[in-house]
């Protein structure tokens, strides 16, 4: 399949998408025809290597799919992009972990939440791992998770990442949210389970672009730095809800009457004024989104380790990229009335689905501000990159 193809069949879901974005929030999770809609498309081999089926596909056309998706429904498209995603993390893996994996099935479903909170204790073969991890966007619907722990060893504990069947973990019904309310996102519980020690992978060894996948396969897909990729991931589908969410507005100010006069609130100069900035900014966010994928990407084929300021750098940038996407949702939001915040309204969901996608981690601006100017400054980084 071309990469060209797989777009154009994702593409072909928006409506499908769109329709079952209210029911997707009603039931708090994606709904199960559209992800098996998602699914057949072969969306999930985006990122595989090629040596179990998948395609290898680029990282500026994955943006292509988080946007366009994220236009239809944000949260589907979130659980979607960041399991095409999380295929990728699993080809960054030692050998014999895509081995174990990706020869069995030639993708996987799941959720990464890399927060460290489990303990792992080695055991002959592997490790026994327990923990509670909150955030599993994509567990409603995985065959496999992937979360994140600390290593008990003697030596410094170890932040690694562990691969486990979706059948050894126990979800939690705990997604109650104001936004982002359709991911489903619920808990995940690990009670002493066994993992094999090749499906436990080093974070550090991720960070830059030389992890052990990096060395097994020929695309420079896999020499990416591992946090810039995660946050664009986050990012494409809020992109693509902004862009929408101002194609409702042009929609919706040509039929509404502003209340005391017979006047279109499109009639109006003002009107039209903020339309046109709302426009050019959407496109502006779409454009830099892009182009950080680009420089993201040319890292990867420039053969050499991604530095520490050049990650912090593009962090800032794609949390920018977020903020803007969100003031412009804000900005719709205040011009379209008390209509606006009706649970049924479009516009309105999209407002409760860029104030907390804005919250996560990946785009706090205050660290990622205050971790690049200690670089410019010849310090060293206080958070991880």
């Amino acid at each position: 399949m071309r990469e060209a193809d797989l777009i154009n069949k994702l593409k072909a879901l928006s409506p499908m998408l769109e329709a079952n974005a209210a029911e997707a929030e009603r039931h708090r999770k994606p709904v199960n025809r559209v992800m098996q809609a998602i699914e057949e498309t072969q969306a999930y081999r985006w990122f595989v290597p090629k040596k179990y089926g998948g395609f290898e596909f680029s990282l500026e056309g994955f943006m292509e799919i988080g946007v366009t998706l994220g236009a239809a429904d944000i949260s589907t498209a979130w659980v979607t992009t960041f399991c095409m995603e999380h295929n990728w993390l699993i080809g960054l893996y030692n050998a014999e972990a895509q081995e174990h994996i990706f020869s069995k099935h030639p993708y996987i479903i799941a959720p990464g939440t890399l927060a460290p909170r489990g303990r792992a204790t080695p055991v002959d073969g592997g490790f026994r791992l327990t923990g509670h991890w909150e955030w599993g966007t994509g567990v409603m619907h995985a065959n496999w998770v992937l979360v994140g722990a600390v290593t008990d060893h003697d030596g410094p504990p170890e932040m690694c990442m562990y691969a486990l069947p979706r059948t050894d973990v126990e979800v939690l019904d705990t997604w109650q949210m104001s936004g982002m309310v359709g991911t489903g996102s619920n808990d995940i519980v690990i009670k002493d389970k066994f993992v094999p020690g090749c499906l436990r992978q080093n974070l550090s060894d991720l960070r830059a672009g030389d992890s052990p996948g990096s060395k097994l396969h020929k695309t420079p897909t896999f020499r990416m730095p591992m946090l810039p990729v995660l946050g664009l991931t986050a990012a494409a589908p809020a992109v693509g809800c902004a862009k929408r969410t101002v194609e409702r507005f042009k929609e919706k100010i040509k039929e509404r009457t502003i209340y005391g006069t017979q006047d279109k609130q499109g009639e109006r100069a003002l009107a039209q004024s903020r339309l046109a900035h709302l426009t050019v900014r959407a496109r502006r966010v779409e454009s830099t989104l892009t182009e950080i994928a680009k420089d993201v990407e040319a890292w990867g084929k420039s053969g050499e380790i991604c530095p520490d300021i050049v990650r912090a750098e593009l962090r800032v940038r794609i949390g920018h990229v977020v903020r803007d996407a969100r003031n412009i949702v804000r900005e719709v939001v205040e011009e379209s009335g008390a209509h606006a915040h009706n649970l049924s309204n479009p516009i309105g969901r999209a407002l409760r689905d860029l104030e907390t996608l804005s919250c996560h981690t990946v785009f706090d601006l205050d660290v990622s501000t205050e971790s690049y100017g200690r670089l410019l400054l010849g310090l060293e980084s206080n958070t991880p990159l």
